[in-house]
């Protein structure tokens, strides 16, 4: 194929695509290899973070957020700048910024662009059930290339759609602009699927800027600290999963939520939410869309420059 006229889309290479690494397997380890490799990985994660302990952060978190104000929406600014993006986000509250992602080279490609260009990249797609089982280190999840699952998504008409989430795409990263609103930050995750696709409620304890680049999504949002409303359970020391769906709230089994301050947010293309670590949330898509995310690696805004280190 002929490498089209405009820059930003890259034709196809002939050479194959890197393979995706083998999902980590823990069948095969005893409870005491477990804990070591969990305690290991917070280790880790602590020192990426310049904290002296996650659990410690955590706490931090939420202590912070009972001292916010509740909030009923979430305000929309024009993009700022670095210092000013500080200030905001020292509030400890989210906010979503107008006036970048709709400038981004990928902003300007199509689904059919997509296809055409990016088609061979391999990608893990979650299937089956998995909302249910979204934070279980052994979900379901399968293999294909984009173009299978573009095609797959385009045929398949009921139950919930297969999801691609939180992949790496290096291949796309270029197409993307990040401000420098943090010193560090992980690699960018992008997020593809049809109306449906859904990840469940959660917290992760990191600052998050999140993209929405084609489609919209509806985002429910709760602060950290209404986790004791929301029946947490951990999946890894920066990952919380919660078993309420706030699009179908069932306050029989869950009658805490009632206390929870969920607020929605209908992220529309071009827009930029920064979700400060620990506040809860769960993303749908109401639309085919194209999502990407990235999170920062250090210790959170609203701590401030000291807040839990050692």
């Amino acid at each position: 194929m002929d490498k089209p006229a405009n820059d930003n889309k890259p034709a196809q290479e002939d050479r194959p695509h890197r393979v995706l690494p083998p999902r980590p397997s823990w069948t095969a380890l005893s409870a005491e290899q477990i804990a070591a490799r969990k305690m290991e990985k917070e280790r880790r994660d602590a020192q990426v973070r310049g904290v002296s302990s996650i659990q410690e952060m955590r706490d931090a978190i939420r202590q912070a957020s009972r001292g916010l104000p509740a909030i009923a929406s979430v305000p929309r600014i024009a993009a700022p700048g670095a210092a000013a993006f500080r200030a905001q986000a020292a509030r400890g509250l989210p906010f979503v910024m107008t006036g970048t992602v709709g400038k981004w080279p990928l902003s300007a490609l199509t689904p059919q662009t997509l296809r055409e260009h990016f088609g061979r990249l391999a990608v893990r797609a979650r299937v089956g059930d998995y909302i249910n089982t979204a934070f279980a280190p052994d979900r379901a999840m399968e293999d294909m290339s984009l173009l299978e699952y573009l095609d797959r998504v385009a045929a398949e008409a009921s139950g919930l759609p297969p999801y691609l989430g939180n992949l790496e795409l290096r291949e796309l990263n270029a197409l993307c602009h990040w401000p420098g609103y943090f010193d560090k930050m992980g690699p960018p995750r992008f997020w593809i699927g049809p109306a449906g696709t859904v990840t469940p409620l959660h917290c992760d304890y990191d600052d998050n800027i999140f993209a929405q680049i084609w489609g919209t999504k509806r985002i429910w949002l709760a602060p950290a600290h209404h986790d004791e409303f929301l029946y947490p359970k951990e999946a890894n020391a920066i990952l919380f999963g919660s078993p309420f769906d706030p699009d179908r709230p069932d306050y029989e089994r869950f009658p805490l939520a009632r206390q929870a301050a969920l607020v929605e947010c209908v992220m529309q293309p071009g827009e930029m939410l920064y979700l400060p670590a620990g506040w809860y949330h769960q993303v749908r898509s109401l639309s085919f869309s194209l999502s990407a995310n990235r999170w920062a690696r250090g210790i959170p805004l609203a701590l401030g420059a000291t807040g839990a280190r050692a």
